[in-house]
């Protein structure tokens, strides 16, 4: 088994444990988590794909290792944003954080 093999197979657990996290979990931050997890896994494959045709001899392209790149800085605004809109959610009542509140979302007295 070389790198290559082994990556792509971290790759592959990573979308599987992100998509299993993001089904099963009910909080709103850990569908955020799970969600970045999946993403890394996708981000990861593209990179192993790009690099075992570079391996091959097909060349080195470099529109792969760009859209990973560009897929990162979205990856992060886009968490930074449903962090944020959580967040003002979490503050108005109308979304509960953690397992702690009730499933409704209405807050304990």
């Amino acid at each position: 088994m070389n790198a290559a093999t082994l990556f792509g197979l971290c790759g592959a657990a990573l979308v599987g444990i992100g998509l299993y996290g993001f089904i099963t979990n009910p909080e709103p931050l850990r569908k955020i988590l799970a969600f970045n997890l999946l993403g890394s896994g996708v981000f990861l494959l593209f990179g192993i794909i790009a690099r075992r045709a570079a391996a091959a001899g097909l060349g080195g392209d470099p529109v792969p290792q760009a859209m990973v790149i560009t897929a990162i800085v979205v990856a992060f605004a886009a968490t930074a944003m449903a962090i944020a809109l959580v967040q003002r959610l979490w503050e108005t009542g109308r979304a509960s954080i953690g397992s702690d509140s009730s499933e409704t979302g209405e807050e304990k007295s």
